[in-house]
């Protein structure tokens, strides 16, 4: 009863901060409105620091189907404790990029577990889940800083064999791990731009605009100049 209560608590107090006034906003951006609270995420930030990790509570307030607490359960479960069982319950719950984008974010990626479903999941053809393992793939290569490069490698075949994916929140997120892969180092630099010269070559819309895209940002001057320079550092 103490952690039911504890669970009303919390919701009532993210209803309490709710802006209902900036959902229609939200639907503009492809966030589901069902739900949805609109709670500023600075609020959802500072409540998470005042409850603090707790597993058991991120499961109750995932089963509540809000947004708001969805995303506040993603900030206060402890990887540790996540289990395979509950990344496939939880991704098939995902509606939107931004509740699935959260999580692989705040959540999944520090999993034991993160590697082993950003390669199964982008074999998957549900939209949310393909783009959950892309999501991983992206999020791991940002702040996972102790894998070795051959790991990230290992990515850019998916990648360029889903590249044709034409769906919206799929080729977006396909996008997002190359580009991701590609501004770790140089080495990977390389061998990403050559992942994008070979989807550029690939007859379909959705493969000529992920490498287009990418390769803008990945042969940038500015991009370039960071690498090296983190090189020389």
């Amino acid at each position: 009863m103490a952690k039911r209560a504890n669970v009303k608590r919390v919701v009532s107090e993210l209803k309490s901060l709710g802006k209902p006034e900036c959902i229609e906003g939200m639907v503009r951006y492809g966030i589901q409105s069902k739900g949805a609270l609109a709670v500023p995420m600075s609020d959802i930030t500072r409540m998470a620091k005042k409850i603090g990790t707790d597993h058991d509570l991120a499961q109750e307030l995932w089963e509540t189907d809000i947004f708001d607490a969805r995303v506040l359960a993603s900030f206060i479960d402890d990887p540790d404790q996540v289990t395979k069982r509950q990344m496939e319950r939880w991704v098939k719950g995902f509606d939107s990029w931004a509740i699935c984008d959260g999580v692989c974010n705040h959540l999944f990626s520090e999993t034991k577990y993160a590697y082993d479903k950003a390669f199964e999941w982008t074999t998957r053809d549900e939209e949310f889940v393909k783009r959950a393992g892309f999501a991983l793939m992206a999020s791991l290569t940002v702040h996972d800083k102790k894998t070795d490069d051959a790991t990230f490698l290992r990515f850019l075949p998916l990648i360029v064999k889903y590249s044709k994916d034409d769906r919206v929140y799929v080729k977006k997120a396909v996008n997002w791990a190359l580009r991701q892969i590609g501004k770790r180092n140089l080495r990977l630099n390389a061998k990403a731009i050559e992942a994008g010269e070979r989807i550029g070559k690939i007859d379909s819309k959705s493969a000529r605009w992920i490498a287009s895209d990418a390769l803008r940002e990945l042969r940038s001057s500015v991009v370039q100049k960071r690498l090296r320079s983190r090189e020389q550092g």
